[in-house]
């Protein structure tokens, strides 16, 4: 119960980033977004470690933290964040509603597990639906739109980032997973964010600056804090269920926030997903989650 209560308080807060990152990117350059968010959490990620005196990860562990960082510190926000310059965040949620089924297939590619060909077919099926909607939507001359692609890229880097930091935050708890994962993505982080500062220095209203410091503080740093705790005492095929109401919130802040169009079309291809993904959930082997270390 404290695992799904914990997964629930995750989503709720990444539920917000689609739409803080639509509106930070009209008027802030994608990569300063993407990279100056990580940069934000770093430095917050270090305040915290120093604070609770921490011990470093082993030398495996940073391997693996290398896997989360390229997931959900590198790939999911930059891929976002140049999709939704041109492309709806009401869109992008329908494109996201595959994420608890690709967090699935790496969580079992992961855990070597043997799961029934019905997974299979259930996580092809929701895949499917999503190329369909992009296609009839989001296609120009027959090819899926760039923001198309790069959508489908976050989801999948943001799969295997979940996934991955969820197997990690058993032996090194939610919180201290996204921490190191930050510090560890500096060297590529800063950079970036000077150089694309240095391109096109950065010139916003309150808004914008308030959407970018929810993505820093809130979608990069402490979403992650309950939502790897969530996964690491409630099990990744468990806990993972919760992200079928996370679309659904998008959509409504999207709505409500931004004041964009929710088509027929955008509830019905995530309907059509939603029940691949409980399907795929269902059909998963059931396996005995590790003890952990702390959350």
């Amino acid at each position: 119960m404290v695992g799904l209560a914990l997964g629930a308080l995750g989503v709720l807060a990444f539920s917000m980033s689609l739409p803080a990152t639509r509106v930070a990117v009209r008027h802030l350059d994608p990569w300063f977004v993407a990279f100056g968010r990580a940069v934000g959490a770093a430095l917050l990620a270090w305040a915290y470690l120093r604070v609770t005196g921490a011990p470093r990860p082993t030398g495996n562990q940073w391997w693996r933290l290398a896997v989360v960082a390229l997931g959900v510190v590198v790939g999911f926000p930059l891929f976002t964040s140049l999709a939704l310059t041109t492309q709806t965040s009401a869109h992008g949620a329908v494109v996201i509603t595959v994420l608890p089924a690709m967090t699935a297939v790496f969580a079992v590619l992961r855990a070597g597990e043997r799961p029934p060909p019905l997974f299979w077919v259930a996580s092809a099926g929701g895949l499917l639906a999503v190329l369909t909607f992009l296609a009839a939507s989001g296609a120009v001359g027959g090819a899926l739109s760039p923001a198309d692609l790069f959508l489908l890229v976050a989801v999948v880097l943001c799969g295997l980032g979940y996934a991955e930091g969820g197997a990690l935050a058993r032996e090194l708890g939610g919180a201290r997973t996204i921490c190191w994962a930050l510090l560890l993505s500096l060297p590529a982080t800063v950079p970036i964010t000077i150089v694309a500062a240095l391109a096109d220095p950065p010139r916003a209203d309150a808004g914008t600056w308030l959407a970018f410091g929810y993505l820093a503080a809130v979608s990069a740093f402490l979403g992650f804090f309950a939502w790897y705790a969530g996964l690491a005492r409630g099990g990744i095929a468990q806990v993972g269920q919760v992200q079928l109401a996370q679309p659904v919130l998008t959509l409504l802040w999207s709505a409500l926030l931004l004041g964009e169009t929710v088509t027929p079309a955008s509830i019905a291809a995530a309907l059509v997903v939603l029940a691949c993904v409980v399907l795929t959930q269902r059909t998963r082997d059931r396996v005995r989650v590790p003890a952990t270390e702390g959350a």
